[in-house]
Formats: structure tokens, C-alpha cells, sequence
């Protein structure tokens, strides 16, 4: 395995733009740098950087060099940090803004154990199905599912949500069990409002990519336990996350339909602004929240 020492070396080179800089930073001598360098260059087997006598360009296998030597310099960055951190002071409060069903789900438990373990810690949590500005309302984290527009922020996928269409037994004994997602205009398929792809499109597989399925019920709301309610009650289908009615499944008073022609999976992540100085309370509060719904995979 490569010594660590070759691509912090390379990092500082190429960052510094000369050889007495990187020097400096590393506590080498600007001979040892170079010959530290060619040495990596012949034992690669190719060129890395043109050197003239004004600058330092990179080939493209530089580049490609390069990449990995930065991946390592935050590693080793993020490391000592994380090690540094373990002398702060576990106390404070971490914002997180977090959708309903995750907030009225899983995240309960996540939380009370996490308290165990730092009860000085104040968790300050906002159910919102909106996509709050993270940086702007001061929030240290959030809980976001499906895609993720902006790039500028870090991205802990925490688990991937399948999503089921299921009834009430009385409702099937009326109503029928649909055997293909075409049967569904047949029945009362009650909606929920807040999904990127529209209350009444139900997403399914299709011979070469997925498709909708328009549906049409007399329920419509944007509170996924209300339309677990709603279901409960026999008044309809629901097309809803797995883990809304992994319990009811369980038990038997909701059962599973078009099990094989269900499409709909989204990840869920914790998302937090990029920060090189992140809180070491925040760190272990999202490594926490991933131990506990990756113990919770079969009811996603």
C-alpha cells in the first residue's frame, strides 16, 4: 500500500505551486521533495507534472493523481479533527428540521437513546415538511428525502425508504384485491398531497422505465398519519413509505398489494452545510441517527 506521506506531498506541491513552498509545509528540503517526487513518478509508471521554470502543470494523470491525493489531505484533516474534538465540552443544543413521518417515526426513539448517552445535549427538533434554508434559519441539520438539489451541502444517506400500496382487510372484502396497477381506477386510492410526483400519479415499474398510474379517491392530505388512519378505517388504498405501516403489515390490519409492480423508493439523508470545524456533538448525533435506521432496515 502507498505511504499517505506520497499524496500529502503531491497535495501541498500542487496547492503551493513550487517545491520550497511544499518544503516548508511538510518540514522536507526542496531536494527531498523532488526526488520524493520522481521516485512516486517512476514507481507509477507515468509523468505526473511539467516542470518549467516558472510553474508546476499537471498531465492528465496528474489530475487524476491529484483527486485522490486531496480525498487524503481531508481524510487525514477531518481525523485529526474528529480526535481533537473528543476533549470538547458535550453540551449545547443541535437544531435539526425533519419531515413529519421521520419525526413522528423512527427519530423519536434515536433521539431518547442518544439523550442517554449525552443528557447534556439539547435536541431541538422542527417537524416541517418544507425545505427549510438549513444555513439561513440556523438549523444544524436536516432530515430531507428523495433528491437533493443542492450540491452545497453534505449528504449522510441514512437508509433508502421503499414505498407500499395497502388496505384494510374489510376494505379488500368489499372492494376486491387489485391483481394489476390498471385495476386501481376501479378503486378509492386515497391521496397523500405531499410527494414530488402528485397526490393522484402512483409510480410503478414498466417494461423499460417506470410510469404513473392516474387514481382517484374521495381523501386527500398532506398527514401521512392521517391517511394511515384513513386506511385503517377501510376507506380506501394508500400509497405510503413502508415504514408509516411496517407495524400494521405485521399485524395483519393492512395488507400489501402490487407488491412486485411498486416503483417508488427514495433515500433519506441527513443533510448538513460543509464545514471543516463541524461540532464534534453534531457528528456523533448524525453517525448515531444512521446506527439506528440502518437496526430498522426491515421496515423500510
Amino acid at each position: 500500500m502507498r505511504s499517505t506521506d506520497d499524496f500529502l506531498i503531491f497535495f501541498h506541491l500542487i496547492e503551493q505551486g513550487s517545491f520550497s513552498k511544499a518544503a516548508d509545509l511538510v518540514g522536507l528540503t526542496k531536494s527531498v521533495v523532488s526526488k520524493r517526487i520522481t521516485r512516486l513518478e517512476q514507481e507509477l509508471g507515468v509523468q505526473l507534472i511539467y516542470r518549467t521554470t516558472r510553474k508546476l502543470t499537471l498531465t492528465e494523470a496528474g489530475e487524476v493523481f491529484f483527486s485522490h491525493a486531496r480525498e487524503v489531505y481531508y481524510s487525514v484533516q477531518n481525523a485529526e479533527q474528529a480526535m481533537s474534538g473528543l476533549g470538547e465540552s458535550l453540551t449545547g443544543t443541535i437544531r435539526i428540521s425533519v419531515p413529519t413521518i421521520s419525526g413522528e417515526l423512527i427519530l423519536p426513539k434515536a433521539i431518547a437513546e442518544f439523550s442517554a448517552k449525552y443528557p447534556d445535549i439539547h435536541i431541538d427538533m422542527d417537524l416541517d415538511n418544507r425545505f427549510v434554508d438549513i444555513v439561513a434559519e440556523g438549523f444544524d441539520l436536516a432530515i430531507r428525502t428523495g433528491a437533493l438539489p443542492d450540491s452545497s451541502f453534505i449528504a449522510r444517506r441514512l437508509v433508502d425508504a421503499h414505498w407500499v400500496i395497502c388496505g384494510a382487510p374489510d376494505y379488500f372484502a368489499r372492494c376486491g384485491i387489485p391483481k394489476a396497477p390498471s385495476e386501481l381506477i376501479q378503486h378509492n386510492c386515497l391521496a397523500y398531497s405531499y410527494q414530488e410526483t402528485g397526490a393522484q400519479e402512483w409510480l410503478f415499474k414498466g417494461a423499460d422505465k417506470p410510469c404513473t398510474v392516474k387514481v382517484n379517491g374521495n381523501f386527500t392530505t398532506n398527514n401521512a398519519s392521517a391517511l394511515r388512519r384513513a386506511a385503517l378505517f377501510g376507506q380506501g388504498l394508500v400509497y405510503v413509505p413502508k415504514v408509516l405501516v411496517a407495524e400494521d403489515l405485521k399485524a395483519g390490519t393492512l395488507i400489501e398489494v402490487l407488491q412486485e409492480q411498486v416503483a417508488k423508493c427514495l433515500g433519506i439523508y441527513a443533510i448538513y452545510p460543509y464545514t471543516r470545524h463541524q461540532p464534534i456533538k453534531v457528528k456523533l448525533f448524525i453517525e448515531h441517527l444512521y446506527q439506528c435506521y440502518q437496526k430498522h432496515l426491515e421496515k423500510f
